[in-house]
């Protein structure tokens, strides 16, 4: 490879950088309204379509019980349509979480059965299941939350009306609560219940059902699982995250437009019988879009962690490195939109819809978790959801620098991508 003149390299960026500040309405475009759109979704996510296969909900379940209770709730999570299940060791599922590869992780603590059994008759304490969940998917914890109440009352009314531990802790209480102290009409009902139960015992085996008035047997503890125990997901690290790449890239695609109005021109042409080789003006545009694309980025983040308390909860480098990936990511992209372009009025419009498709399919608008299924494995492909992903795991995530190279290896693979395509197919002059 050649060596890069110094010299006009920088004299190409310094022209670009004074061309887009020189430009009020670009300027606004690309600073403000990022800042005020990710405003905006941060301040509605910062609170708590028809598909044959429905977008699962990954959880993971953690059974420390172990009782017939714990494996029948285990067993009906499983073929729930709705979840997505794994059955990690504690620590991994906390991890997962806290990464966010899973929404929900759910911890069935010991002796969860037994106690559950006895307040489901109203004779005990109810003993917590323990939810450690990602805080930015408040609507999957509570159908997680739901669907768990389901199958929870249906594995403990199944056993306290069928099943071994049911017919034991009916003959055992019987006694117990004749007895008690407790107000003889109280103790009239509740021998009435507990005998009625026993009956069933003597009948065939059947579903068992919820009876009248039957508490609920299980209570629930709930852990977000963000960088540390004092620390609050902020939604407007991510909506911050996913406005500062759409218009980095909107700017980007802009620069490469203002370069088919320069080929137009015949300025490419005059530069070419300049002594400066192709790979030297690609370059040089390349560092100055890198450069106006990380301005853009880290303008939008100083304003977020100023005004609305974002802090880079993981590794600083990890996020700076996200975001320079992300920023030749976006600088690439403009010199595609440059090299395939045919006229700046087509390229305008097509990248604008390019764009557009880009951050909606990579989570920028809305969380990923809410397409279907199989469009959730198709936004791997899309440059931004990686972007997006990268920065949300080194902010409010607080993962390390580790958790942030793979974002950073295929942003830099989409940008050697984008680039090499765009030095293939550069027109230097007009047809």
């Amino acid at each position: 490879m050649a060596n890069i003149p110094v010299t006009p390299l920088l004299a190409m960026i310094r022209k670009d950088l004074q061309l887009f500040f020189s430009d009020r309405r670009s300027v606004i475009v690309s600073f403000v309204v990022p800042i005020a759109i990710g405003a905006f979704f941060g301040s509605i996510f910062s609170g708590p379509g028809d598909n044959a296969e429905p977008a699962r909900i990954a959880i993971a379940v953690i059974d420390q019980d172990g009782s017939a209770i714990s494996k029948a709730i285990v067993t009906g999570l499983q073929s729930d349509r709705n979840l997505k299940v794994a059955t990690p060791a504690e620590a991994e599922a906390r991890d997962a979480v806290k990464r966010g590869r899973t929404a929900v992780g759910v911890i069935i603590p010991k002796n969860f059965g037994d106690a559950a059994g006895k307040a489901f008759f109203g004779g005990g304490a109810k003993p917590d299941v323990n939810l450690v969940y990602d805080p930015s998917r408040n609507t999957e914890l509570a159908m997680v939350r739901g669907i768990m109440t389901q199958h929870i009352m249906d594995a403990v009314s199944r056993e306290m009306f069928g099943g071994a531990m049911g017919k034991q802790y009916v003959e055992k209480s019987l006694p117990e609560i004749e007895s008690s102290k407790m107000p003889a009409e109280q103790k009239a009902v509740l021998l009435q219940l507990l005998r009625s139960v026993q009956g069933v015992y003597n009948q065939p085996a059947g579903a068992g059902g919820r009876p009248q008035g039957v508490t609920m047997p299980y209570a629930v503890h709930e852990e977000a699982m963000t960088a540390g125990s004092n620390v609050a997901y902020n939604g407007y690290a991510h909506s911050f995250a996913g406005m500062g790449i759409q218009f980095l890239l909107f700017a980007m695609a802009n620069l490469g437009v203002e370069m088919l109005l320069e080929r137009q021109r015949g300025l490419w042409r005059r530069l070419r019988s300049a002594p400066v080789s192709r790979f030297t003006l690609l370059t040089g545009k390349a560092a100055s879009g890198s450069i106006i694309s990380f301005l853009i980025l880290t303008v939008c983040f100083a304003f977020a962690m100023i005004v609305f308390k974002v802090r880079i909860q993981g590794s600083v480098v990890g996020f700076l490195g996200v975001a320079i990936a992300c920023s030749i990511m976006a600088s690439s992209f403009g010199l595609l939109v440059a090299a395939l372009g045919n006229s700046p009025a087509t390229a305008r419009g097509i990248t604008t819809l390019a764009v557009l498709m880009m951050v909606m399919l990579g989570g920028a608008w809305v969380p990923t978790f809410v397409f279907p299924a199989w469009l959730q494995q198709f936004t791997l492909i899309v440059p931004v959801r990686w972007a997006v992903d990268g920065l949300d795991a080194t902010t409010w995530r607080g993962v390390g620098l580790a958790g942030a190279l793979a974002p950073i290896g295929v942003l830099l693979a989409f940008a050697a991508a984008f680039g090499a395509l765009a030095a293939s197919r550069f027109k230097w002059e007009e047809a």
